[in-house]
């Protein structure tokens, strides 16, 4: 009885907020406008892998990814070909000192498995918005966390197997 009840309470939960449909695209095959929005802004990249993806509030956006000197970056833009965000993969030592003494205090002696700076495009001027980590602690578990510039936290989301996640 108890696995039936499990099995219907699993069934009408909604998908986590977090989740977005994705698609692996060909980049030759993107729309136009997205391509050129691209090719725009990052006029020398060679793109390495592109998705579409449908957001909680049921747009559709595309992310681009390439790399430099061996780090990746993920573009996302608009279908009009705007870029919207930019997903920049930087070395821990990289992070703001007050960033990094943030995480190192709530996560002492974590793996840092990817530190990403992430910058939020609105009417074509670039700012960065906060900076992401995803750290292992010593139990094994994975935390995607938000860190701003001064050291606030302002999001951390368990990564749970099986593209399954948790907010903390």
């Amino acid at each position: 009885m108890r696995a039936a009840v499990l099995a219907l309470a699993v069934a009408v939960l909604p998908a986590p907020l977090t989740r977005a449909d994705e698609e692996s695209i060909p980049f030759d095959k993107l729309p136009k406008a997205v391509a050129d929005g691209f090719k725009k802004r990052f006029p020398n990249a060679k793109p390495t892998g592109a998705s579409k993806e449908t957001t909680e509030d049921k747009k559709t956006v595309y992310e681009v990814t390439f790399k430099t000197d061996g780090k990746t970056t993920d573009v996302t833009l608009t279908e009009g070909g705007a870029v919207t965000t930019i997903e920049k993969e930087i070395g821990k030592a990289d992070l703001p000192k007050a960033a990094a003494a943030a995480l190192d205090k709530k996560y002492p002696k974590a793996t840092y498995k990817i530190v990403e700076e992430v910058t939020k495009v609105a009417d074509g001027k670039e700012a960065v918005a906060y900076y992401e980590a995803l750290v292992e602690t010593a139990d094994g578990k994975q935390w995607e966390v938000e860190v701003l510039k001064d050291g606030t936290i302002k999001n951390v989301e368990e990564k749970k197997p099986e593209g399954k996640s948790e907010r903390q």
